[in-house]
């Protein structure tokens, strides 16, 4: 890695920093495990599950015929799926909101004369400021679950070194959306836009997960354009149950929402530095 890429990094870093997004983010996720903390309450004896608590609120099953170490495991890893599974969505769309407009400040007249002055390609230019922003939401994202893993094994005792798997695919996926918003800013140079476009991609994977109830209730064609949108769209939405089974105990069964979703985010990046490269800057 040559020694201007490294410095295009660090610019990223220094703007993030200048603009308190990763501060803002750091607090965000110290917030959120410290919920987690005060929000369970595992009372653990001799290895077995003697109570539990969430807000409060004695949640212990009482009617079920299962070895207590058993249970308290159970139950551990069933939460450390849910709460990785949050975590996915609270990373990704903050991180998303908060990193939006770098992108669109440094394409501004007068600034993008200057950044793209530098004795460097406008591809490894992008690809710097990509990186830094990654590299940012990798740190948070290893920040939040991890302290996440940490409290919740101390509080039980209980160490699913699986729930670590969740945060790549957090960061992965974080970094396919992020491409959609590149585009989008590279074209327009408006990151409220960017956003928007974003966004609607996530939620509308929420429509497009259900496809096996609602694909058979849409006549043809109509029904083949939503399938189409299914197989194009990326399926943050449907990699919600992957981080889940990932940080859990269930195996995992079905790639094909987070490969399609990786090639699109690399189709879309690819044509992000196309258009730049050709742009009057």
């Amino acid at each position: 890695m040559s020694p201007t890429y490294i410095g295009l990094v660090r610019l990223t870093f220094r703007e993030l920093w200048a603009r308190w997004v990763t501060l803002g983010l750091f607090i965000v996720s110290t917030l959120a495990w410290l919920m987690v903390t005060f929000a369970l309450n595992i009372d653990v004896v001799e290895g077995s599950l003697a109570g539990f608590r969430v807000f409060g609120d004695d949640v212990m099953p009482t009617d079920v015929d299962t070895d207590p170490s058993d249970l308290l495991n159970t139950i551990v890893v069933t939460i450390q799926a849910a709460v990785a599974g949050a975590a996915y969505w609270v990373a990704a769309l903050l991180g998303l909101f908060a990193t939006g407009p770098i992108l669109a400040s440094s394409l501004e007249p007068g600034r993008s004369g200057l950044l793209f002055s530098k004795p460097a390609k406008r591809s490894t230019i992008l690809n710097a400021h990509t990186t830094g922003v990654v590299l940012v939401a990798a740190l948070i994202t290893v920040y939040l679950l991890g302290m996440v893993f940490l409290v919740m094994s101390l509080k039980s005792g209980i160490w699913n070194f699986r729930f670590l798997l969740a945060i790549p695919l957090v960061v992965t996926m974080f970094s396919v959306m992020y491409s959609v918003m590149v585009l989008v800013t590279v074209i327009s140079r408006s990151s409220a836009l960017s956003l928007i476009i974003t966004y609607g991609l996530i939620f509308s994977s929420i429509v497009l997960a259900a496809k096996d109830e609602i694909a058979p209730q849409i006549t043809l064609p109509w029904r083949n354009v939503y399938l189409g949108f299914y197989h194009v769209i990326p399926k943050f939405a449907e990699v919600t149950r992957t981080v889940a089974q990932l940080a859990g105990i269930e195996p995992v069964n079905n790639l094909y929402p987070l490969a399609s979703s990786v090639a699109f985010g690399l189709f879309v990046y690819t044509v992000a530095v196309f258009v730049l490269k050709r742009q009057d800057l």
